[in-house]
């Protein structure tokens, strides 16, 4: 069975740092095209990045452009999510799924919602990060 387990979440402050993994296991990780999904409290899950399978196209949510960087390893089988410049506002359980749809599905989406069972084949367990003060 697939199997999606993300880690490196924690508590930083304003401007700090963070590098999320996502170790994928259960599907051949290098024909996948990958994304990162995030939810706030009380929110519905909203998309941040995505990646395509070779790891050389990558699109992102304008409020994280310039501050979030995805990519993966393959020969790891692992994912990963640099996010730098972190606001407050980028507090949320951080996911990592594969695609449903094209690649290019998700950055022309009008607004950023998304729905893990349709819009996404699996899913982890989500990593937790806070930006506070």
């Amino acid at each position: 069975e697939v199997q999606l387990v993300e880690s490196g979440g924690g508590m930083v402050q304003p401007g700090g740092s963070l590098r999320l993994s996502c170790a994928a296991s259960g599907l051949t990780f290098s024909d996948w095209d990958m994304s990162w999904v995030r939810q706030a409290p009380g929110e519905g899950p909203e998309w941040v990045s995505s990646i395509n399978a070779g790891g050389d196209s990558a699109y992102y949510r304008d409020y994280v452009k310039g501050r979030f960087t995805i990519s993966r390893d393959n020969a790891e089988n692992t994912l990963y999510l640099q996010m730098n410049n972190l606001k407050p506002e980028d507090t949320a359980l951080y996911y990592c799924a594969t695609n449903a749809w094209a690649l290019t599905w998700y950055p022309n989406m009008t607004h950023p919602s998304v729905r893990f069972e349709t819009d996404f084949g699996s899913w982890g367990q989500g990593t937790q990060v806070t930006v506070s003060s």
